[in-house]
């Protein structure tokens, strides 16, 4: 077998402070991108030497080229910044991270700046501006429901609404909460948790009460959706592959003027009864090609939480494979 040569890459910075920056404290930032690209970086002050495979030297010079160009903007670089640069470059030659990572979603959280992570993710933002109805379908941590919250919350922020409904089917899409204990707010409180968490990501405490108690941002189980007509409103249906076709019909003919909605959902994970068909399927099949209505695929690839979820994910979508075949 043949030995791929080796080829060699310098690159300078002119700004020692944003050099440091790049290299991460102790060089951290550099070992992942060693890591992942299999090349070796040299440092000498503000010079790089970049050592490896001519496609590995490539893509760790242009990896570190944006990054650097990211900094001198003002961009706050996170060490998980790292792998989704390398992530959206390797799949996208011509990818600009400045278009995406820059693309603020205009949520003063105080706690983080909240931005696309992946062309997945930047597809889906602008999707959401440009139309009314929008779908983002794809595995778990991908964003789709945090990015959505984001956009409702800008929204709010900006007077382009008037208020945010969040809505979840709950307990097997068929919402029988008899059997649980408490009133009705206490059965359906686990079920709309993960909203919660989002909005506490991006508003204070504090303020998500004000808004909760005012009724400017509304959190209810899917069934409270029936009989509404929703106007001057961002609502985001989440778990919609857990809707029926009948729901998802129903939350649909919800919108009113001035509205947006954003469906979320995880094919991979309907648990509903197996006679019964997914609202989200469903809704994907037949309401393609309609003006004003986006559909957004997510993929492993795009998962944003920890490295071993991507992982995970290829490893059960690898153990379906095989029981397919073997079946």
């Amino acid at each position: 077998m043949k030995k791929v040569s080796e080829q060699q890459q310098q690159l300078y910075f002119d700004d020692n402070s944003q050099a440091l920056s790049l290299y991460g404290e102790q060089g951290k930032n550099l070992k992942v991108i060693e890591d992942f690209l299999k090349v070796i970086i040299h440092v000498k002050g503000n010079q790089i030497t970049i050592t490896g495979d001519p496609i590995g030297v490539d893509l760790a010079s242009r990896t570190c080229s944006q990054l650097y160009e990211l900094l001198k903007q003002g961009y706050p670089l996170h060490s998980n910044d790292i792998e989704f640069a390398i992530q959206i470059l390797s799949s996208d030659p011509r990818a600009h991270l400045k278009d995406i990572f820059l693309d603020k979603l205009s949520v003063n959280s105080g706690k983080r700046l909240i931005t696309p992570k992946s062309l997945a993710q930047k597809l889906y933002v602008e999707a959401i501006r440009t139309n009314d109805i929008v779908f983002g379908i794809g595995p778990a941590g991908t964003g789709k429901t945090y990015l959505a919250m984001a956009m409702a919350v800008s929204a709010l922020i900006k007077e382009k609404v008037a208020r945010i409904i969040l809505a979840r089917p709950a307990v097997e899409a068929g919402e029988k909460l008899g059997f649980l204990p408490g009133d009705l707010a206490e059965k359906v409180n686990p079920y709309l948790r993960p909203l919660y968490d989002a909005l506490y990501d991006m508003l204070s405490f504090e303020k998500v009460s004000r808004l909760l108690e005012r009724g400017v941002i509304e959190i209810a189980p899917l069934a409270f959706m029936r009989g509404r007509t929703l106007n001057d409103a961002f609502t985001i249906l989440d778990e919609a592959q857990n809707t029926t076709s009948e729901q998802m019909k129903m939350f649909l003919t919800r919108l009113g003027y001035d509205s947006k909605a954003v469906i979320t959902g995880d094919i991979t994970q309907i648990d509903l009864p197996e006679k019964r068909g997914s609202g989200l399927l469903e809704a994907r099949d037949i309401l393609q090609g309609i003006e004003g209505i986006a559909f957004i695929n997510f993929s492993k690839q795009d998962v944003v939480r920890h490295r071993l979820v991507r992982r995970i994910i290829q490893a059960y979508e690898d153990e379906e494979h095989r029981g397919k075949v073997e079946g």
